[in-house]
Formats: structure tokens, C-alpha cells, sequence
């Protein structure tokens, strides 16, 4: 994904990006993203402390992309101004040490796949925050929110008929309601134009607070390198350098050379991918009422989706979803780990 590495190109300046590169970088998202949950929660069952974990992960990758930015482009790219800085803070504070963070908490007793479905939801809270900042959806948008919030529910309340704690489901519901609210007023926080340098400052900033938020919550001492199996730090190697390098790149690509609907497909195909894998590798339940439950917030979510692609063609024929439109900030919101 060396593509998306270089910096910005003026507007008419970029290349064509080619079919075959375009669907490389989908199938990136659909599998890695989807992955990302098993990891997860095969870092989490190997005794790694979750948030220490995770801020791992992300301060590994903010210090790997900025190095690779900076030698590609000079470290002239990686400049900020105060503003930008700042929003990438809070970007990083609400989806990743609290959206990300929250999940990987969960997973301690949530499975996987499970995880995956209730925060395919994101979608959903962000028409919530648009009714709140005093949006009136289609009637259609509205059908799709009840119709994936009652399978958001039954997931919830029922745990999906696994060992689930009620408290790890709500940290989950949580931590999907913290990334919609990042997701939400992340156009207007003023984030670095440039994709892949705002991801690095977001890794920075999001895992420095992960690593407080451990070390306050005791992580530190239940913490016991010695005692890691080896699967730990293989399913953390890979979430460094699969779940955040490279998929952040394709994402960063895909926002640049595609159009928003077709990259906003990732929300329907994540849970797919972590269901299917949970229960291949973790042997994780698949039970009746997480098929039914999930497939009722996939449905609804595609209800969502396609009620806002279609209200937004009304409105601007010639929209095709360019970075930093507010098209662009709702397929970001449809929530990943």
C-alpha cells in the first residue's frame, strides 16, 4: 500500500487508481477488521492486560507509520499546527482509548463475534447524535434505527445466550457509543488534511491515554511478560502491524480513490468475518439468537445506510464521497477495531 504513503497531491494531479487496487484495498478492510476482534480477544485470553495491550499496539503503530512518513516525505509532513493536534487528541481519546479500549475490556468474557455485532451498531447512534444536534432523518432512516437497535437489544440483554458478563456488554455499547461520537464531530475538529499523518498523531495520543488509564486501573501488576504464551504476542504483533498499518493505509487509500458507498460496505462485512472466525479458531458459540440478533442489526444497518446514500444522491447528484466530506466522516463511523 505504498500508494497512500506519499503526500497529498493537488486536486486533477492524483493518478487513476486502477479496479484491481481499489478491491485489494476493500478486501484489506473486510478481512483485517473483521480479524481484528479475534485478536483481540487472543490477546486478552493470553493474561496481556487490555488497555497496556492495546496501548501497545497503538503507540507501536504511531512510531512505525510516522517513521515511515517521515522517510518517505521528510519529517516536514508530519508538522501540526496546535488545532490539529488537538483534534486528533480528542479522536484518538474517543475511538480509540475509549472505543477500542472499552472492547478490549469486554472481550475478557465477551466473545468475539458477539463484540463485532454490537458495535456494528455505530451507525445507528450516529442518526441518534444527528436527531440530538437537531437533524430530522428520512422516515426510512427511522425504520432502519428500530429495526437494528431491536437486534442491538436482544443481543444485548441476552448476552447472545453466552457467558458474557452484563457489565462487558455494557462496556461494549459503551465504547460503540464513544467511536459514533468521535466519528460524529471528528469534520469539525480540524484533523491533519492528510489521513495517514491525523492516524498517527490519533495512535500517538489514544495509546498515551490507554497506557494512564492501565497503569490508574492496576494493569501494571497484573502484568507478567514471562507468563505470555506465545500466541499473546503473535496476535499483538498482529494487530500493529496488519490491524493498524496496513489497514489503515487501505482505508486512508480507499477514502481517496473511492466512492463512500462502496467503502461503507466494511459495516455489513466486519461482523461476518469475526463471527465466521471466532468460531473457527476460538471455537466461540454461535448460537440462534446471535445468527438472529445479529442479522436483525445487519439489517438494520444496511437500512440506515442505504436510506442516507439515497438522501444524499437527492441532494448533491454529482457527490461521490471525497475525503473530508461528511460522507466520508459516516463511513469512518461505521466502527472498527
Amino acid at each position: 500500500m505504498t500508494t497512500v504513503s506519499a503526500a497529498p497531491a493537488a486536486a486533477g494531479q492524483r493518478p487513476a487508481a486502477s479496479s484491481a487496487m481499489i478491491w485489494s484495498a476493500l478486501l484489506v478492510i473486510y478481512v483485517v477488521w473483521g480479524s481484528t476482534y479475534l485478536a483481540i480477544r487472543i490477546v486478552v485470553d493470553a493474561d496481556i492486560p487490555p488497555m497496556l495491550g492495546m496501548a501497545s499496539r497503538f503507540l507501536a503503530g504511531a512510531v512505525l507509520l510516522g517513521a515511515i512518513l517521515a522517510l518517505r516525505s521528510g519529517w516536514r509532513r508530519l508538522r501540526v499546527t496546535r488545532r490539529e493536534l488537538f483534534g486528533a487528541g480528542v479522536v484518538g481519546l474517543l475511538l480509540l482509548a475509549f472505543g477500542n479500549g472499552l472492547v478490549a475490556v469486554a472481550e475478557r468474557s465477551v466473545p468475539s463475534g458477539l463484540a463485532a455485532l454490537l458495535i456494528a451498531s455505530v451507525p445507528l447512534w450516529l442518526i441518534v447524535l444527528r436527531v440530538a444536534g437537531g437533524e430530522r432523518p428520512a422516515l426510512f432512516t427511522w425504520i432502519g434505527v428500530g429495526v437494528g437497535f431491536t437486534g442491538a437489544a436482544m443481543l444485548g440483554l441476552s448476552g447472545g445466550d453466552t457467558s458474557a458478563r452484563p457489565l462487558s456488554i455494557a462496556l461494549v455499547v459503551i465504547g460503540s457509543i464513544s467511536w459514533a461520537v468521535g466519528s460524529r464531530f471528528s469534520p469539525r475538529l480540524g484533523l491533519p488534511r492528510d489521513p495517514l499523518v491525523a492516524a498517527v498523531y490519533e495512535m500517538a495520543i489514544g495509546g498515551t491515554a490507554m497506557v494512564l488509564i492501565g497503569l490508574g486501573t492496576g494493569e501494571a501488576g497484573r502484568f507478567h511478560p514471562g507468563s505470555i504464551e506465545l500466541s499473546g504476542w503473535l496476535a499483538l504483533a498482529y494487530l500493529v502491524v496488519f490491524g493498524s498499518l496496513l489497514a489503515y493505509s487501505a482505508y486512508a487509500y480507499l477514502l481517496a480513490n473511492a466512492p463512500i458507498s462502496l467503502i461503507g460496505t466494511y459495516a455489513y462485512v466486519n461482523p461476518a468475518v469475526a463471527v465466521f472466525l471466532g468460531w473457527l479458531i476460538l471455537d466461540e458459540a454461535v448460537t440462534g439468537k446471535i445468527l438472529l440478533g445479529g442479522a436483525i442489526v445487519i439489517v438494520g444497518v444496511c437500512l440506515v445506510v442505504s436510506a442516507e446514500r439515497l438522501g444524499r444522491k437527492r441532494k448533491d447528484p454529482g457527490s461521490h464521497g471525497v475525503p473530508g466530506s461528511s460522507s466520508a466522516a459516516d463511513a469512518r463511523g461505521s466502527g472498527s477495531s
